[in-house]
């Protein structure tokens, strides 16, 4: 009887261990001569400005440990749950040929749910589709824009609760460039990339009142680490307030220090705020969208690194 392959999902709220826990298994696993991969699933960490304000692994633990999906792509590069999917299932593909065990680990519901359960297969969009909907949104202002794509998609408008330019622009630019709506290509039944016998997947389960003081050491850490230049050098790049890269906790705030508008201190307890609130959304996505298999108790954590080097 033919062998199940095995992909290895650990999700959690930011600050939780999950990266720890990723890097605890794959060494354990080398010692036993037996490969893995540790394969990025956080929207942020996928770009290459932003090691610290992130929280990306170390250059000593990607030296240390097989890291794929890290900080590879530029702040200036549109990216998209599309794109991630596309990159983690090369990176799955591969490690499965090679008898090689891909951990996925990040915190990025969406990301996590796709490879799981799948996405719909919306079109590569031209640049100069995307161009043209971005001049469009700046010429015709958000209100008469958003006007016109509610007459193209107003299923969109039915659901959307924040009304972003970059919300707007994507759906716009997708209508645009495929001649069908967003909402059209979501409704489309989604096809999971691989069996979901194929995943074992895994929660940091963590107090609340711990993940919190985990929160707010982790951000002062951070400071400690360089944070204010990794920020400082970003700002100056000029990046669009809308652009993805920019939503990392702690680049509003610690933009505002720089900016003299606040004190650090203010700035510190801001973004210890905003972190905390992340937290709390990420465990209200995986509850309701992508419930994981099996949850991990903090304090069993290394225990269960033992429990799957088996895997």
């Amino acid at each position: 009887m033919a062998i199940t392959p095995e992909i290895l999902v650990i999700t959690g709220p930011t600050a939780s261990g999950k990266s720890g826990l990723a890097f605890s298994i794959a060494q354990k696993r080398a010692e036993q001569n037996r490969n893995s991969v540790i394969i990025n699933a956080d929207s942020q960490q996928v770009y290459q400005e932003l090691r610290v304000i992130t929280a990306r692994p170390t250059e000593a633990e990607e030296q240390a440990a097989a890291h794929k999906l890290y900080g590879f792509v530029s702040v200036t590069e549109p990216f998209s749950a599309g794109k991630w999917l596309k990159y983690a299932r090369m990176e799955i593909d591969w490690a499965l040929s090679q008898s090689v065990l891909p951990i996925v680990v990040g915190g990025t519901g969406l990301y996590i749910k796709s490879l799981i359960s799948g996405i719909a297969d919306i079109p590569e969009i031209p640049h100069e589709v995307r161009l043209q909907a971005n001049n469009d949104y700046d010429q015709m202002g958000k209100d008469a824009f958003s006007e016109r794509l509610r007459h193209v998609d107003p299923a969109f408008f039915e659901r959307l609760k924040v009304y972003d330019r970059q919300r707007l622009v994507r759906a716009y630019e997708v209508w645009l460039g495929s001649g069908k709506s967003l909402s059209w290509w979501q409704a489309q039944e989604a096809k999971p990339a691989y069996s979901s016998d194929y995943f074992k997947h895994y929660q940091m389960d963590i107090p609340r009142e711990l993940l919190y003081k985990r929160c707010d050491e982790r951000f002062v850490q951070m400071l400690d680490h360089g944070a204010l230049n990794e920020i400082k050098h970003l700002l100056s790049m000029n990046i669009p307030i809308d652009n993805p890269a920019m939503k990392s906790v702690g680049i509003k705030e610690l933009g505002a220090y720089l900016r003299q508008e606040i004190t650090l201190e203010a700035a510190i307890q801001a973004a210890q705020q905003a972190t905390r609130n992340y937290a709390k959304r990420q465990l209200t996505w995986f509850r309701h969208q992508c419930p994981p298999n099996h949850r991990i108790d903090i304090d069993n954590a290394a225990e269960i690194a033992r429990i799957l080097t088996h895997c």
